[in-house]
């Protein structure tokens, strides 16, 4: 039976490994073009190799005044949005999953409907809306869209973690003397964190790497601007840098690997064994 199933398994191991060389290659050639030399890159026939590699693409990008302050505005905008969104989600799937109140279920609903809706359709609406508040070119204009696109997801998936946790957990809590709020940060809170986490994960990544609110918001000051509008300076009217380009977009990437390595041990898809009945 073993190797009736080894053929199978073998040609889904390819599978897997071929889907994987797909998606790591324009990884792979982002980075290989950041070290190559310009007649390289500049080349009619493009080798996915150097013999030559060079660090004069990452002299480029780390030269330009404004990138070390639009690497903290990304940092500071993406953390806000990961700590923001994770205290609130939490909380509020605590709500519609504990408690049963008058339209809770469209409120759910709502929720769905608001994933559906295409970014690119809220901009303009977003971007009179930032006016009215006196948002624009702050970085408070790419935190709260961003905040509100990523509470919808971060509910609906936090409302899986706290319903997993037994109700008569919460009630032995209660008898041995432990109030609600203790009960909440206590006991329900590490209990939900790998979900947490695995909501952060998706919260930073959208946030890091958003080129269209920050170009659409931040219109006069650039000292506003995030790490994605960094990549505009390499664009030239005579002739693009590539080389710049591909050395800013490598170091863009550098921080959210950093991050998924930090949170990694914490994504898992269940709570497994940790509570018990």
């Amino acid at each position: 039976m073993r190797l009736l199933h080894r053929p199978w398994r073998l040609a889904a191991e390819a599978f897997a490994l071929l889907a994987a060389a797909v998606v790591a290659f324009p990884l792979y050639w982002m980075v290989l073009s950041a070290f190559k030399p310009a007649g390289e890159i500049q080349s009619d026939s493009p080798r996915p190799w150097t013999l030559a590699p060079s660090l004069d693409s990452f002299r480029r990008v780390f030269q330009q005044e404004e990138f070390g302050r639009y690497f903290l505005n990304s940092l500071f905008v993406a953390g806000s949005v990961v700590v923001l969104s994770a205290l609130i989600a939490f909380l509020a799937a605590t709500a519609v999953t504990r408690f049963k109140f008058r339209f809770r279920t469209t409120l759910l609903i709502m929720f769905l409907v608001a994933q559906m809706v295409p970014v690119e359709a809220l901009t303009i609406p977003l971007f009179f809306q930032m006016r009215d508040f006196g948002l624009l070119n702050t970085l408070g204009a790419l935190i709260l869209p961003h905040l509100a696109f990523s509470l919808p997801f971060a509910i609906w998936m936090l409302r899986g973690f706290v319903k997993a946790v037994p109700e008569a957990l919460e009630e032995a809590a209660l008898i041995d003397g432990a109030s609600r709020t203790r009960f909440l940060w206590q006991i329900l809170f590490p209990l939900v964190f790998p979900g947490l986490v695995a909501t952060s994960v998706f919260s930073f990544i959208s946030t890091w790497n958003d080129f269209l609110f920050a170009k659409s918001f931040i219109i006069s000051d650039t000292s506003q601007s995030t790490l994605p509008m960094a990549l505009l300076l390499f664009f030239k009217p005579e002739e693009n840098d590539w080389g710049g380009i591909m050395a800013a977009s490598t170091v863009m990437t550098v921080p959210v690997l950093v991050f998924f390595v930090l949170v990694q041990r914490r994504l898992v898809s269940g709570l497994g064994g940790a509570v018990k009945d």
